[in-house]
C-alpha cells in the first residue's frame, strides 16, 4: 500500500470521533469527545516538540508526514489541533452538529480530494476534485445543518483543502483549516438563518 493511501485511510480514522458520540450519546456525550480531544491535543503537541525540537525519528513519521512537514508541525498533529478547537466551540455557543459537521469534512472529505488529485502548480487543487470535495462535504453536511450552511460549510472546506497558503515559511495545512473554516462559514449560516 502506498503512502499517500496510508495516510489517507488514517485520516479516515478521524470518523471514529463523532460517530461515537452520534451511536452512543448516552455513554459518549460531547463532554467525553472534548476530554478524549483535548488529551489527544496534549499528546500530539508533546510528540511534536520532541520530534521538532529533540530529532524524534520513528519509522512511521517516514510513512506519514511529507516533505514540508519535516520541519512544522505534522498534519496529523494539526488535524488534531482542528477536531478539538472545534469541539471546545460548543463552549462558545456552536451548536454540536456543526461541529460534527465539520469533523466529518475533515475525516471524509479531505481523504477523497487528496486520492483523488495532488496539487497544481501554484499549490491549488485541480477544479475538477474541487468540485468533488464540495459535493461530497455539503452532503456530509447535510444532515446536521440546514441546506445553506451546508453549501457554505462545503464551500469553505473546499477553499482550506484546495489552497495550501504558506505563511512566513510555513505551510498552513488544511488539517487545521477544513474544520475551522467550515466550522466558521456555517455557525454564521446557522445563526443568521
Amino acid at each position: 500500500m502506498t503512502d499517500e493511501v496510508t495516510r489517507r485511510l488514517v485520516h479516515m480514522t478521524g470518523t471514529a470521533v463523532p460517530l461515537a458520540y452520534l451511536f452512543g450519546p448516552d455513554l459518549v456525550t460531547w463532554r467525553v469527545v472534548q476530554v478524549f480531544l483535548t488529551v489527544a491535543l496534549v499528546a500530539v503537541v508533546g510528540l511534536e516538540y520532541v520530534r521538532l525540537s529533540v530529532g524524534l525519528d520513528w519509522a512511521i513519521y517516514d510513512r506519514l508526514t511529507r516533505e514540508y512537514e519535516q520541519d512544522n508541525p505534522a498534519g496529523y498533529a494539526l488535524y488534531i489541533v482542528g477536531m478539538a478547537a472545534v469541539a471546545g466551540a460548543v463552549e462558545l455557543g456552536l451548536p454540536t452538529a456543526v461541529a460534527v459537521a465539520s469533523m466529518f469534512m475533515l475525516a471524509i472529505g479531505d481523504p477523497i480530494s487528496g486520492l483523488l488529485g495532488s496539487t497544481e502548480a501554484g499549490n491549488v487543487k485541480q477544479a475538477w476534485v474541487l468540485l468533488v470535495m464540495f459535493g461530497v462535504c455539503t452532503l456530509l453536511a447535510a444532515p446536521f445543518v440546514p441546506t445553506g450552511a451546508a453549501v457554505l460549510g462545503g464551500v469553505a472546506a473546499t477553499f482550506a483543502g484546495g489552497v495550501k497558503p504558506v505563511v512566513a515559511g510555513y505551510v498552513v495545512d488544511d488539517n487545521f483549516s477544513i474544520p475551522v473554516f467550515s466550522t466558521a462559514a456555517m455557525w454564521a449560516a446557522v445563526v443568521v438563518g
